[in-house]
């Protein structure tokens, strides 16, 4: 079959690890089954994959991507749940210390048929296409949890997302305004932050602008470029959200500023196979679709790679297989 792999790592030119050609038909075990992809959306988690920021199980040569819409062995129109725990084990999969997610031990999604525990389908919604779909497990998902399960945020709200356009912050804008919340954003050019407040966005910001007031809470997934502003921004008792760091993983932090204002900082990856149905019954009732900034051929994949690391996404980047 035709897949899109990385064969090597390298920080200064990560596409030199990139290969697209044949690789070997999946062989899915016990409990596993087949996916035809129809559509996957590129992740920055498979940029990282190809600069080498990987965690110890990872596995090269491998089948890079996450993310998927397809057909099932029996027909049925799914979704592939990117978060692989360990078998037999129950609660949240995201916190399974031998947990993976597809691309790093097991082959991922960016091939024409793709391997996977038959508990990580979900059934696609109708009103969804697949390459909409294929962005939900990845970007939307973390966006849904980073609102609704890691800050206890009510309608009326206000909430910062730092950085305009990636497909995290796209999610957040659009999940936010449906659930009532006040979303501010940060954007580094007037296109961006325009874009934005087409998104829904109340109001948009240059970085480390002054805001007229502070924040209930801050979605965070730019990092070290971002994480001062973060800090200032939200209000006392308020939280920081944190699902990335694309600019840096160790920003400076005042920790008086922590416990003297009781701020909350908590993480967020991915999420887990129960709020990825409950972010499509979400997504049904408010009749919201992800942003899809460019559909392109799974052979043409490496363009799509080149400009997400060149920073000119708004949205996602879906292959279509």
């Amino acid at each position: 079959m035709f897949a899109i792999s990385a064969v090597g790592t390298d920080a200064a030119d990560p596409l030199s690890g990139l290969r697209a050609g044949e690789w070997p038909d999946p062989s899915p075990g016990d409990g596993w089954t087949m996916v035809t992809v129809r559509a996957a959306s590129l992740n920055r988690h498979d940029l990282w994959t190809l600069r080498g920021v990987v965690p110890a199980h990872q596995r090269l040569p491998i089948v890079l991507g996450s993310d998927a819409a397809g057909v099932d062995d029996e027909g049925n129109e799914v979704l592939v749940h990117s978060v692989i725990g360990s078998p037999g084990r129950y609660g949240d999969e995201t916190l399974d210390p031998h947990r993976s997610v597809l691309s790093e031990k097991y082959d991922g999604t960016f091939a024409e048929r793709v391997a996977v525990p038959a508990r990580n389908l979900v059934p696609k919604p109708a009103s969804l296409s697949f390459e909409e779909a294929a962005c939900l497990p990845g970007s939307w998902l973390t966006a849904y949890r980073m609102l609704f399960e890691q800050a206890p945020l009510g309608p009326g709200a206000t909430v910062l997302v730092q950085g305009a356009g990636g497909g995290v912050a796209t999610a957040l804008i659009a999940l936010g305004r449906a659930a009532g919340l006040r979303v501010w954003v940060t954007g580094s050019t007037g296109e961006r932050r325009e874009r934005a407040e087409r998104l829904g966005a109340e109001a948009t910001f240059p970085p480390g602008a002054r805001l007229p007031c502070r924040v209930d809470a801050v979605m965070e997934t730019v990092g070290e470029a971002t994480w001062a502003h973060s800090m200032r921004s939200v209000r006392s008792g308020g939280y920081i959200v944190v699902s990335g760091a694309t600019t840096g993983a160790a920003p400076a932090v005042d920790l008086t500023h922590v416990f003297y204002r009781q701020l909350t900082i908590t993480g967020c990856t991915l999420g887990t196979r129960e709020q990825l149905v409950r972010l499509l019954r979400f997504c049904a009732e408010h009749r919201l679709a992800p942003t899809v900034d460019r559909v392109m051929p799974l052979s043409q994949a490496r363009a799509g790679f080149q400009a997400m690391a060149e920073g000119t996404v708004f949205g996602k980047v879906v292959f279509t297989v």
